[in-house]
């Protein structure tokens, strides 16, 4: 049942970042030119994500999924080197494709070998960050 109700959430998912226009990279590149033909209909879509999963998050303490399971935690607001790193590399690679996780994968329909690949390269990113993030802790503890 759980797998089920996944599977229906993601295609909700999937179709709002295409109804939103959230699987055209013209339209991503266009949120972030602020100095040129400034688009500002992403805030519209980030605010239609970010204002329920607020309220969600004050609404869920003492509660349980009704599939089973728990609620994640709300994330640590602490912002350090990490976050601030993280939140840039994900930003040029987001800036310079327009795609992030979510519409990369809701684009392989239609995005040719550019969605491909991009897709194929988020992979090793994010297999590859846990590697680097711990030989960059082992070489500080060296020095």
């Amino acid at each position: 049942m759980r797998a089920f109700f996944g599977f229906i959430v993601g295609g909700l998912f999937g179709a709002g970042l295409l109804i939103s226009g959230m699987t055209d990279t013209q339209k991503v590149q266009g949120w972030l030119d602020i100095f040129g033909d400034w688009d500002p209909t992403l805030a519209f879509v980030m605010g239609g994500a970010i204002v329920p999963m607020a309220i969600a998050w004050r609404l869920v303490p003492g509660r349980a999924p009704v599939l089973g399971g728990t609620f994640d935690a709300p994330p640590d607001p602490v912002v350090d080197r990490k976050i601030i790193v993280g939140s840039v590399m994900f930003g040029i690679g987001w800036g310079l494709v327009g795609l992030c996780p979510g519409p990369a994968i809701a684009s392989l329909s239609f995005g040719g070998f550019g969605g491909f690949a991009f897709l194929i390269a988020m992979i090793i990113g994010m297999a590859l960050a846990p590697r680097a993030q711990t030989m960059l802790e082992h070489s500080r503890a060296a020095r």
